[in-house]
């Protein structure tokens, strides 16, 4: 198949990219590559892509899918099969601060995506929502079949629109669509702006690291692995309308649309004082901490009800925070020389 990967340079969507090289599909991946984190990160990533040789193949392409015009013409171009959607400006706490780089990526950037898939017959959309979705909810674990109205950071209001936005099109021109809700994503090659990343690196500096809630979050840390499987395993399953929909009873999951939304994590929630520990084990070094409240636009605990992703795709995560981390951090000291 011939499957256009967005946001590839980012830590899931160079690893999307290489698996489906891998196994002997043609990729496109594009990126804009913007300074949201250290780009050498990015190019780091590409590079291991493009040196590689794969039964399959990887070319990029440097623009974003804000872009209108360039998106439409490389949909028109390329004649792609499936796309799978990972570009977006991420950051709960940065969409505070500048909250017109969300409406450019991730409200625009996803119409030109909708629209590239819509006006070429791609034959299926799986995009990236987020855990951020459920906002003030507080029932665990957080289901599909739960209310997503009440966002707390304009960035899970952005993810939730995708969602509504995808629906549209989905009802409207039979578009098969399926967004996947990430939860916490971590391993090797991971986003600097990520707590493993930031705690690792202030750990091996001698610095304090800082931990919001005073320690209390719970989080439902998923390796990137298991990631991976689960977003391969749903794009390869094209959406269907649910024949058991009714708009009476509406199930929030599905439709008598081909649409989908999922949770992707671990079903594992787990205390972040437990994943430092766990960290601080890895790395062989204590960590000094600042215990600081809770930022605003974040929620105490994520923990994913997996079941309807498990019965529909077969999908398993099995890699455990002793082995994230431990891989995480042999990455770490490799690539960073420390």
């Amino acid at each position: 198949m011939k499957i256009l990967v967005t946001g590839a340079a980012g830590f899931i969507g160079a690893a999307v990219s290489r698996y489906l090289a891998e196994r002997g599909d043609d990729v496109v991946g594009i990126d804009n590559i913007n300074d949201y984190y250290d780009v050498n990160l990015k190019y780091g990533r590409l590079s291991q892509l493009e040196s590689a040789e794969f039964p399959g193949s990887f070319r990029f392409i440097k623009m974003g899918v804000e872009e209108r015009d360039s998106c439409a013409d490389l949909f028109a171009h390329e004649k792609f099969d499936r796309v799978v959607h990972l570009a977006a400006q991420a950051g709960v706490r940065y969409s505070i601060e500048n909250p017109n780089a969300y409406v450019d990526a991730n409200l625009v950037g996803f119409v030109n995506i909708l629209e590239g898939c819509r006006h070429n017959k791609v034959e299926h959309l799986v995009y990236a929502s987020s855990s951020s979705v459920y906002g003030a909810n507080e029932t665990m674990p957080f289901s599909e079949q739960h209310n997503v109205d009440h966002p707390v950071s304009l960035y899970a209001a952005s993810k939730k629109a995708n969602e509504l936005m995808a629906h549209t099109y989905s009802h409207l021109y039979g578009l098969p669509t399926t967004g996947l809700r990430f939860f916490t994503v971590y391993g090797p090659w991971g986003r600097p702006d990520m707590a493993l990343f930031k705690f690792t690196k202030a750990i091996l500096e001698g610095k304090t690291i800082q931990v919001y809630n005073y320690g209390n979050h719970r989080r439902d840390f998923t390796y990137i692995d298991d990631i991976v499987e689960g977003v391969i395993r749903t794009l390869d399953r094209p959406a269907k309308a649910d024949e058991s929909w009714q708009g009476t009873t509406p199930n929030p999951a599905s439709s008598k649309a081909p649409w989908r939304v999922y949770n992707i994590g671990a079903q594992n929630p787990v205390n972040l004082l437990k994943f430092i520990e766990t960290l601080e084990q890895a790395l062989g070094v204590k960590a000094e901490k600042e215990l600081l409240p809770m930022q605003p636009g974040d929620v105490p605990d994520t923990y994913a009800d997996v079941e309807s992703l498990v019965n529909d795709t077969g999908y398993c995560p099995s890699v455990n925070i002793e082995q994230g981390i431990g891989e995480f951090v042999k990455w770490y000291r490799e690539y960073y020389q420390v």
